[in-house]
C-alpha cells in the first residue's frame, strides 16, 4: 500500500431522513441500516483500507460520537478521529483534516468519503480510486467521482462535464445542485451530466491553495492552528476556534468555484442512501415486493412495503400497501411511502411533544 494515501470518513451527520432507526445518539452511519451484520461506518472503512493503509484513514466526527466510533472501529488509534465541537458543514472539517495530514506527510494525496453510501462492486471501487489517486498525485487536479444517471433524480446535484475523447477523466464545466424533475430531464437528454457522488480526490496542497484562494477567512483562522496539529494542544484549539468557522460545504465553498476540476466516471453501482425508499432499491423484497430488515413477517395481502424493527421480530401485517413501518425502542412509525419525505418535519414534532431524547 501506499503510505501517501490518505483518507476522510465524513461521519458527523445526524441522518435525521432515516428516523427512527437514526438518532442523534446512534446515527445511520454506525446502524447496520441494510442489515448486513456491519454498520454503514465499518462497510465504508473495510472497503478504505483495501487501498488506504488503516492508520491513514481519519474519521471526522463529532465529539458526542467518540465513544461509538471507538467501539465500532476498534483498531482506530484516538489521534484518527478527529472530533468537531459544534457542526459547521464539510468544508471546515476538510481544511481540518487537510492541514493535519500536509503536516504529517507533505506528499499526501487524500480522498474525502461520506460514511453512509452504498456501493456494489468493490474491485471497480477500488480501481476507480486508484485511478484517481495516481492522477491527483501527478498535478493540483481536484478530481470527484461521477455516477451516470438512470432516470431524472431531483435529490442529487449534478456535474456538467466536456464530453472529450480521453473517456477515464473528463474537464468538469459546471455544478447543478438538486434540479426540478424538467432539468434532470434535459440534463439526461444532454448526456454529458453525471450525478454528483460526494466523492472527492486531490493532493493535500492543491486543495489547501483553493482553501487560502477561495476561503481566505477560514484559511487563515484554522492557519493559526499550525503548531496544534497532531498533538494534544489540537482538541483545545478546536474547541475556541472551530465555532467560529462559516458554515459552508465543500461544495459551495470550492468546488463549484475552483478552477482544474475532473470527474471520473463511477464503474461502480452507488447509492446515497438518502431515504428509506432509496434503501429499498438496494435490498431484496418478497414475492409481494415487501423489503424486511431485521424482521420475520407474515403478510396477508400486504404489498410493497418496507418493514424494519429490532431484535427480529416478527411482524403481521394485513392489507397494507406501500408503507413503511420502521421502529426502535421507543419509537414505532407507519406512514406511506410516498410521504417519506415528510421524516424529518414528524421527528421534530415528535420530539417536540415527547421529549428530545426521541431524535
Amino acid at each position: 500500500m501506499n503510505s501517501n494515501y490518505y483518507a476522510i470518513l465524513m461521519a458527523g451527520g445526524v441522518g435525521s431522513r432515516f428516523w427512527p432507526v437514526s438518532t442523534a445518539m446512534c446515527p445511520k452511519q454506525f446502524q447496520d441500516v441494510l442489515g448486513v451484520g456491519e454498520t454503514l461506518v465499518q462497510s465504508t472503512f473495510r472497503r478504505l483500507s483495501q487501498l488506504i493503509p488503516r492508520e491513514n484513514i481519519y474519521i471526522l466526527t463529532n465529539k458526542n460520537y467518540s465513544d461509538i466510533v471507538k467501539e465500532q472501529l476498534p483498531g482506530v488509534k484516538q489521534e484518527q478521529i478527529v472530533l468537531e465541537p459544534v457542526m459547521r458543514n464539510t468544508a471546515p472539517s476538510i481544511l481540518l483534516a487537510a492541514m493535519k495530514i500536509k503536516q504529517k506527510n507533505k506528499d499526501a494525496v487524500m480522498m474525502v468519503a461520506p460514511s453512509d453510501h452504498w456501493i456494489q462492486g468493490e474491485q471497480q471501487f477500488v480501481e476507480d480510486l486508484e485511478f484517481a489517486f495516481e492522477e491527483a498525485a501527478e498535478d493540483d487536479k481536484l478530481i470527484t467521482l461521477g455516477i451516470t444517471p438512470s432516470f431524472p433524480n431531483t435529490g442529487y446535484g449534478y456535474i456538467k462535464y466536456d464530453d472529450t475523447e480521453e473517456k477515464r477523466m473528463m474537464p468538469v464545466q459546471a455544478f447543478t445542485e438538486k434540479p426540478n424533475f424538467k432539468k434532470a430531464e434535459a440534463f439526461l437528454r444532454e448526456g454529458n451530466y453525471v450525478w454528483n457522488a460526494g466523492i472527492f480526490i486531490w493532493n493535500a496542497n492543491a486543495i489547501l491553495q483553493n482553501f487560502e484562494k477561495l476561503l481566505p477567512e477560514m484559511y487563515r483562522l484554522f492557519e493559526k492552528g499550525n503548531a496544534a496539529w497532531n498533538t494534544e494542544k489540537e482538541q483545545e484549539f478546536l474547541d475556541e476556534n472551530y465555532p467560529l468557522a462559516n458554515k459552508i460545504s465543500i461544495d459551495y465553498g470550492i468546488i463549484e468555484k475552483a478552477e482544474n476540476v475532473h470527474m471520473i466516471p463511477a464503474s461502480f453501482k452507488w447509492n446515497d442512501l438518502g431515504t428509506w425508499g432509496s434503501l429499498q432499491e438496494q435490498l431484496p423484497q418478497d414475492d409481494n415486493g415487501n423489503t424486511l430488515i431485521n424482521a420475520r413477517f407474515l403478510s396477508f395481502e400486504a404489498e410493497g412495503n418496507i418493514i424494519r424493527t429490532e431484535k427480529n421480530k416478527v411482524v403481521v401485517i394485513e392489507g397494507l400497501k406501500d408503507y413503511i413501518v420502521l421502529e426502535n425502542e421507543q419509537v414505532l412509525l407507519i406512514m406511506p411511502k410516498k410521504n417519506e419525505q415528510n421524516i424529518k418535519e414528524i421527528r421534530d414534532k415528535a420530539m417536540e411533544k415527547f421529549g428530545d431524547k426521541l431524535g
